[in-house]
Formats: structure tokens, C-alpha cells, sequence
């Protein structure tokens, strides 16, 4: 069979990762084309365009970009139809594969969605488009399911990618690790401000701004793959802080504490256990949008699974270094601790059990035969 898999960012790369390879291993025909990162590269197939050559985030860089972004969606058209799959898979992502899906779905190509766009959290009224674009509609999140029930749109949870992702890691030996990275013998916390460097440029300059304030701590920032080090090197220069490269599942397993940018990675640190502050801030005009027309009580996964307050969130002027201290401080409390730990075990659970990517992969196999 040929797939035409469309994933965006290091996440989308990592759960396409994990999907080529379950198609790879039940379907020894498989053709697969891609656009995706350094992960999926890796497993096989032909990447048509990298993420990090795409990136753009908030709603007023999508508009000044937007010329930019039409090209790709327009290059996207024109290689499937070139390559005429059996399926075009989408990976989350939904600014760019919602219309590419409408077209696909026009153009008689079969369409499967893993990662459900954030309906649930904006512009509810999408449901009917995705109802009537996509054939196959894979959630990863407990609650989706019951959401899209209520459209009478039957889709399948299959539990979360990240708890292969983080069970199937390779152990790290944590003495080896410190003196690796050089990072001494204190506790360390972890900063992980984001991977597109417009919110790295937001967040990382008040996440360090702990370092001073909590010398009895190494911080160590969390470098994405995208972005280089010469990237870092202006936000780093003359800190008290380590930078590990492209190994944050590594960090996250050996970190006393950790500040996060809101996304996929606060879901990732509370599967590590990791005691953290959320934090977010975008541009003033991307904000004021988004106040407007998300209807969610909380921003990060980890709250939202839970549906209550887990972790700390500083969102937009909340995100300033008093505030910061005072959260991260309450994190190093013992009681503190016991109570996050706790309600993480729990989330957990929730999640549903290993194989998200396998039972994707299975079902969109079954469906092409």
C-alpha cells in the first residue's frame, strides 16, 4: 500500500516516527511519503518537506506568513496527487492539514487523522468539516471521545504515544549522564522553553532569570533538535546553566523540578514524574485572539486530562519572575511534591495502556483491505 503521511513539529515527527514503523512492520509493501522531521527520515520512506522549514506559530505570524504557508498547502496538493496514495495520514497539526484534508476527501483519496485537532478548545463548529473530510478519526485523550460523541462522530481512542515514547526509552545512568554534560552534583531543574524560536525568544530570558535566585540548583536548558546551539548561545552567555542538545527524555528522567512551556512537554515531565510550572506567553495580538475563542478553563494537557489544577499555569503577564519564583519554590516543598506525584500516577492511568501507534497503524491497514 502507499501512504502519504503529513506531520508538523517534533512532536508530529515523533508520533509519525512510531507510525511508520508499525506500517513498515504489517505491511512489508509499503510506500510511504512524508512530510515530517529527522525522526520519520530515519525509519524509511522520502521526506517531501522538513517541519522546521514550515514552523510558524500564532495567529498573527500565520497572517504575516500567509503567502508562505498557501505555497505549501498548494506544493502538498500537487504531491499526492502525484503520488497517488492509497491513504493521506494526518498527524495533529490542523492550521495546515484541515484544508488539505477537505481537499483530499474531494479528491476521492481515503483520509485518517491521528491526533485529533483541538476542537474541544476552540471553534467547536469545525466538527462538521472534520465529520464530512475525514474517514478515520484517531484521539489520544480520554475525553475526546465523549466529545465527538456528542456530533455523533464515532471516533477511536487509542490511547497516548507518549507512554511508548517514554516506556520504551533506553535507561540512562544518571552518574554518566552528569559527567557527560558536565552538570556537577546538585539537584537539578530543567528548562524546557519550547522548540520554534519564536517561543523559545519568549520564554527561555525569564525562565533564566531563576538561575540567580536558586543557587543551590543546576539549571539545565532543554534544547530542541530544530533549533542549533549558536541559537541558545545568545540567550546562554555568561548564565550558570547547562545546555543538553536533543535529549530531553534523558534530562526529564534524572530532574528535581522543571519550568515548561505549554504543549506537548508538560505532559511529557508529569509521565517523568517531575514536579513543574507551566508557563506560556505569546505576542499580545495572538493572545488577545486566542482569550477570545478558546473556551478551556486550562491550557496545559496535564490539567485538562485531570480537569482541575495539577500543575501551576503563567499565562501572559502572570509569567514574570516573581511569579515564577514563587511557584518554583513551592515546588521544591515536600508536601508539595507528595500531592503532584500523586495526582500524576492518576493521569497516568487515564492515558490508557502502550501501543497507541500500533493500534493506528492496524486499523488503517484493516481499512485499506
Amino acid at each position: 500500500m502507499k501512504y502519504y503521511i503529513v506531520a508538523g513539529e517534533a512532536s508530529g515527527d515523533l508520533h509519525g516516527s512510531n507510525l511508520m514503523k508499525e506500517l513498515f512492520k504489517n505491511d512489508k509493501e509499503a510506500d510511504i511519503r512524508f512530510w515530517g522531521g529527522d525522526l520519520m527520515k530515519a525509519v524509511g520512506g522520502e521526506l517531501v518537506v522538513h517541519y522546521k522549514d514550515r514552523a510558524i506559530m500564532g495567529f498573527i505570524e500565520v497572517i504575516l506568513n500567509l503567502r508562505k504557508a498557501l505555497g505549501f498547502i498548494k506544493f502538498c496538493k500537487k504531491d499526492i496527487k502525484e503520488f497517488q496514495p492509497d491513504v493521506v495520514i494526518f498527524i495533529d497539526n490542523s492550521g495546515f492539514n484541515l484544508p488539505v484534508a477537505k481537499w483530499a476527501k474531494e479528491n476521492g483519496y481515503k483520509t485518517s487523522y491521528y491526533i485529533s485537532p483541538q476542537v474541544w478548545a476552540s471553534r467547536a463548529g469545525r466538527v462538521k468539516s472534520i465529520k464530512r473530510d475525514v474517514d478515520q478519526m484517531f484521539v489520544i485523550l480520554p475525553f475526546e471521545k465523549d466529545f465527538y460523541k456528542k456530533y455523533n462522530y464515532n471516533v477511536e481512542f487509542v490511547g497516548h504515544p507518549l507512554i511508548d515514547g517514554v516506556a520504551g526509552r533506553e535507561q540512562v545512568y544518571e552518574d554518566d549522564f552528569r559527567k557527560k554534560y558536565d552538570l556537577g552534583d546538585k539537584e537539578i531543574i530543567a528548562l524546557l522553553p519550547g522548540s520554534r524560536k519564536q517561543e523559545i525568544t519568549k520564554m527561555l530570558n525569564t525562565m533564566l532569570l531563576m538561575v540567580d535566585r536558586f543557587p543551590n540548583y543546576q539549571f539545565v536548558v532543554a534544547g530542541a533538535p530544530s533549533q542549533s546551539k549558536e541559537f541558545y548561545d545568545s540567550f546562554l552567555k555568561d548564565k550558570k546553566v547547562k545546555f543538553v542538545n536533543n535529549k530531553t527524555y534523558d534530562l526529564l528522567s534524572i530532574s528535581y523540578a522543571a519550568l515548561v512551556t505549554s504543549g506537548t512537554a508538560t505532559l511529557e515531565t508529569a509521565l517523568f514524574k517531575v514536579p513543574q510550572v507551566v508557563c506560556y506567553k505569546g505576542s499580545w495580538l495572538s493572545y488577545q485572539i486566542a482569550k477570545r475563542i478558546i473556551t478551556l478553563n486550562y491550557i496545559s494537557l496535564v490539567n485538562l486530562i485531570m480537569d482541575k489544577e495539577v500543575v501551576k499555569e503563567l499565562i501572559q503577564n502572570e509569567f514574570n519572575e516573581t511569579n515564577l519564583e514563587q511557584e518554583l519554590q513551592l515546588l521544591l516543598n515536600e508536601d508539595k511534591r507528595k500531592t503532584l506525584f500523586l495526582d500524576y500516577f492518576e493521569l497516568e492511568e487515564k492515558l490508557g495502556g502502550k501501543g497507541a501507534s500500533k493500534k493506528v497503524a492496524t486499523s488503517i491497514i484493516e481499512s485499506l483491505m
